[in-house]
């Protein structure tokens, strides 16, 4: 069975771009944190949309977030995993 991953999404509806992407491991506890810190951080921009998911892989939230995942949004996130070594 793999471990469940933890990954923070950070999109703005505006421009229809995924801003910001987190990965922690099988850490909840950092991920949660972090999590309230970017509450807080996009307090009041009601075009943010923070969401924590727990999954077994990236690829997994790519499929139950996948309006997340579009255009440039899909480019940068494949960089940033590929470059942490999570894709």
């Amino acid at each position: 069975m793999d471990v469940m991953k933890n990954f923070i999404l950070v999109y703005n509806h505006a421009s229809q771009e995924l801003e910001e992407t987190y990965s922690f491991e099988d850490n909840t506890l950092a991920a949660t944190r972090k999590y309230g810190e970017l509450e807080e951080k996009y307090r009041g921009y009601t075009e943010m949309d923070i969401v924590l998911v727990g999954s077994d892989s990236i690829e997994t939230v790519k499929i139950t977030h996948a309006n997340y995942f579009t255009g440039q949004a899909q480019r940068r996130v494949d960089d940033l995993f590929k470059s942490l070594n999570l894709a």
